[in-house]
C-alpha cells in the first residue's frame, strides 16, 4: 500500500511535467519557514471512547517545487518535510482525562503533493491561492513519556506510516527581477485517517495529522 501510493504520486508528477508543460513556463521553487502541529487525538481503533492527546513545539517546513507556469495558473510538483517535537500527552477515557505530562520524541511529514496556483496580479504583486493533494509518510522517532523520557534511545518507541494529504493556502509573490520571485507564504496541511500500532503487538490507533506553516521562499522561472 505504501509503495503503491508513493509510485502513484510518482506517476502523476511525471505525467503532469512531460505531457502538460509544452505551453508552459517552467520553474523551480524553495520555501523554509516555522511550522505549527496541532494539537492530535490518537483514539484506540477498537474503542473509539479512549485514547491519548499529544501536542507538539513549533518545528520547521522544507518545501522544493518543480512547476509549470501558464499565465494566470500555475501547476507544480512539491516535495516536502516538516518536523515537530512531542511536548506532552495526556490520556483520556470518554469525558474522563489525566493531566499532561512530558513527552519527549521526534515527528516529522515528508510529502509529495501536486498544487494548482491561481495568481492574481495586484499592480506588481501576486496574490496566489493554491491547493494541493498527494501522499505523506508520517512518522515517530525515540517517542516516549512518563518515565520513559530517561530511557536510552533503543527502548523508545518509533513508527511509520503512509498515508493521504491535501492542503490548501495563499501566498504573495514580489518580482525582483524577470525571472526571480521572492514568495511569502501561508500553507494548511492536513492528512487523511490513518491507523498506527504502538510497538510491535501493541495496541492500534486510529489518527490524522494538520499543521500550519508561515514560509518565505523564491520562485526562479527556467
Amino acid at each position: 500500500m505504501k509503495k503503491a501510493l508513493s509510485l502513484l504520486m510518482v506517476f502523476v508528477v511525471a505525467a503532469m511535467w512531460s505531457v502538460t508543460s509544452f505551453a508552459a513556463d517552467k520553474y523551480v521553487s524553495g520555501n523554509i519557514g516555522i511550522s505549527w502541529i496541532s494539537e492530535a487525538e490518537d483514539v484506540y481503533s477498537d474503542d473509539s471512547n479512549g485514547g491519548y492527546i499529544v501536542d507538539f513545539d513549533s518545528g520547521i517546513t522544507l518545501l522544493g517545487a518543480l512547476g509549470c507556469d501558464y499565465g494566470d495558473y500555475r501547476m507544480e510538483g512539491e516535495l516536502g518535510y516538516q518536523t515537530g517535537d512531542y511536548k506532552s500527552i495526556a490520556f483520556f477515557d470518554g469525558p474522563e482525562s489525566t493531566d499532561p505530562i512530558e513527552a519527549v520524541g521526534d515527528f516529522s511529514i515528508l510529502s509529495l503533493m501536486v498544487n494548482g496556483y491561481y495568481d492574481i496580479d495586484l499592480g506588481g504583486v501576486e496574490l496566489s491561492p493554491t491547493v494541493g493533494v498527494g501522499v505523506a509518510q508520517v512518522k515517530k522517532d525515540g517517542f516516549a513519556f512518563g518515565e520513559m523520557v530517561e530511557a536510552p534511545e533503543e527502548y523508545r518507541w518509533s513508527a511509520s506510516e503512509v498515508t493521504f494529504a491535501y492542503q490548501a493556502g495563499v501566498g504573495l509573490g514580489i518580482p525582483v527581477s524577470d525571472n526571480i520571485t521572492i514568495d511569502a507564504r501561508y500553507r494548511y496541511f492536513a492528512t487523511t485517517d490513518y491507523t498506527f500500532e504502538f510497538g510491535e503487538d501493541g495496541p492500534q490507533f486510529n489518527t490524522n495529522r494538520e499543521s500550519h506553516s508561515a514560509l518565505l521562499g523564491m520562485r526562479i522561472n527556467l
